[in-house]
């Protein structure tokens, strides 16, 4: 099972966000540094937090409970350890480290008010932001982006290789969802649009953060009714059709690169090499 469609191991401990509950919170806490590119100090993949924070300051941000432990984040820049992308933390840290990224980040633009373009400033807890001038509250966006598993009719995986990825490396499809349509429709349109296919079946698998810098990516199984391929040549410029053996020999080989562990990508591909894939319009 997908590690993001089980319950989370992060408490985020929303009813101490107020100042007297954090100020309490905060004489135990850990505080976790995260950069401008979304990296923290960690040893083995596990997030090492600040030696000395000192005092609570505006922007620190309440992760919540994790591991027994109260965790903050704060932006700054990583002094100790090895700086590490969320997406190489250890997997018992994959929570924690996608909100300390999303949050630090997004706190980090600064975002003005959406009513009088006012700046914003961190309610306490730093889970969302007030304007100063109208009280309007501000939250974290996050742009939804569909990744879909295709399978022709001798349920051979799809692939594809965008334009910015070196030769060898392939993923399933994926893109972002476009105004006024659902996330089933963004599928469709999507798959049509890269690589030509015209689908038979489509449903959905499960989802994941996606912190840097802000999405939500939602993974669907689908079926195709041949092999049939036209890729756009310029977001796909490779993709064909795999079956379990030749994936296997061309991994092993080192010919085919397949994304990291901790994306939804990778799980969509473990599951379909597994025999685990949901079958599409089951």
């Amino acid at each position: 099972m997908n590690h993001w469609a089980r319950r989370s191991h992060l408490d985020r401990l929303e009813a101490a966000r107020t100042p007297g509950k954090l100020a309490d919170l905060w004489r135990e806490a850990l505080v976790l540094e995260v950069d401008e590119q979304g990296r923290f100090a960690a040893e083995d993949g596990r997030p090492l937090p600040m030696a000395d924070p000192g005092a609570m300051l505006e922007g620190d941000v309440l992760l919540g409970r994790h591991g027994g432990r109260v965790w903050f984040a704060r932006a700054g820049k990583v002094t100790s350890g090895i700086p590490t992308p969320w997406r190489a933390s250890h997997p018992d840290h994959w929570d924690l480290v996608a909100a300390a990224v999303a949050l630090v980040h997004w706190h980090g633009t600064r975002p003005l008010c959406e009513a009088c373009a006012t700046p914003t400033v961190p309610e306490p807890g730093a889970a969302r932001r007030r304007c100063p001038a109208c009280g309007l509250l501000a939250f974290v966006r996050h742009d939804p982006a569909v990744i879909v598993a295709i399978t022709d009719p001798d349920d051979r995986l799809l692939l594809g290789r965008q334009a910015t990825w070196p030769q060898g490396r392939f993923s399933v499809i994926a893109g972002f969802v476009e105004p006024g349509e659902s996330l089933e429709q963004a599928v469709w349109r999507e798959v049509a649009e890269e690589v030509g296919v015209e689908l038979d079946a489509v449903s959905y698998v499960s989802s994941q953060p996606w912190p840097v810098p802000r999405s939500l990516m939602l993974g669907f199984a689908a079926s195709a009714p041949d092999d049939r391929l036209a890729v756009d040549g310029v977001e796909i410029v490779e993709a064909r059709y795999w079956s379990r053996e030749e994936l296997q020999v061309a991994v092993a080989r080192a010919e085919l690169t397949l994304p990291g562990g901790v994306s939804i990508a990778r799980h969509l591909i473990d599951s379909w090499a597994a025999g685990r894939l949901p079958r599409p319009g089951a």
